[in-house]
């Protein structure tokens, strides 16, 4: 892959597996030096921290165990990130979780923890990492949101709010940066193939009594046009356009990237 990324640094959150751990891995490729952010156990951190060091040259990569739900954490994350590699070109805001419930039952303490580490993570990150930017006069935020950002679906009240926020606040912060050299953008992916995500295709075959191709197409990506998984690298490839050269001229856009979901 072309070096587009060389001299630049970078900080994925929620990168130790699915979509950030892509994006991370595309943009060692492309010459950026990361730091990774993200639970899992250790085995696996210590992998993903060994596979994208790999393509840096180094040992390992630099991590951050910071709890997403706590700014003050996010916060000195993003210092974390400038100190270790003198300053921070690239922030990618895409950790996330989810809960799945009506909304008379959606646990008060879930719909806190998805609005924090989903949405309010994105806030501090960006407060914390902007100044250096506009001081740099270069930068760019790229906030991983959803299809679950422009369009809603029942029973991820907590997510869809999330997400419709990160499209929001993406766009507010584009608009105050718009005459710097700075920008801040979304993607909003659908249905995207990961261990998680393919994981609930065999409870859905056993629920609704057909194929696990059956149930992948009519029920996981019933709204999903393509009928196929988005692919990790897909995203990766969308994210490594937006941070690289020739992106410039795009700033407040929600770029879906979702099997044609939205054109429905």
């Amino acid at each position: 892959m072309e070096r587009i990324l060389a001299g630049q640094a970078a900080l994925v959150t929620g990168s130790t597996s699915g979509i950030g751990l892509g994006i991370a891995k595309i943009y060692a490729e492309a010459g950026a030096r990361v730091m990774l952010n993200g639970f899992g156990r250790p085995e696996e951190i210590a992998a993903a921290r060994a596979e994208i060091g790999a393509l840096m040259g180094m040992a390992e990569a630099p991590y951050s165990a910071t709890d997403m739900s706590k700014p003050e954490e996010v916060r000195g994350m993003v210092a974390e990130a400038e100190k270790a590699f003198g300053k921070l070109d690239i922030l990618v805001n895409n950790a996330g979780i989810q809960f799945v419930s009506p909304v008379q039952d959606f646990p008060a303490a879930k719909w806190d923890a998805i609005i924090a580490i989903n949405l309010s993570s994105n806030f501090h990150a960006i407060a914390a990492a902007l100044p250096g930017m506009l001081e740099r006069k270069h930068g760019r935020i790229l906030n991983v949101a959803s299809a679950h950002g422009l369009v809603a679906s029942p029973y991820k009240t907590a997510y869809v709010a999330a997400k419709h926020g990160v499209v929001g606040l993406t766009k507010s912060v584009a608009l105050e940066i718009a005459q710097s050299p700075v920008t801040c953008n979304a993607i909003c992916p659908g249905f995207v193939r990961t261990p998680l995500a393919e994981a609930q295709v065999k409870p859905l075959a056993e629920k609704f009594g057909v194929s696990e191709e059956a149930a992948l197409k009519d029920h996981l990506l019933e709204k999903q046009p393509s009928k196929r998984w988005i692919e990790v690298e897909e995203v990766a490839r969308m994210a490594l356009y937006l941070v690289g050269p020739g992106s410039g001229g795009v700033n407040g856009s929600a770029l879906s990237i979702d099997g044609g979901w939205l054109a429905a």
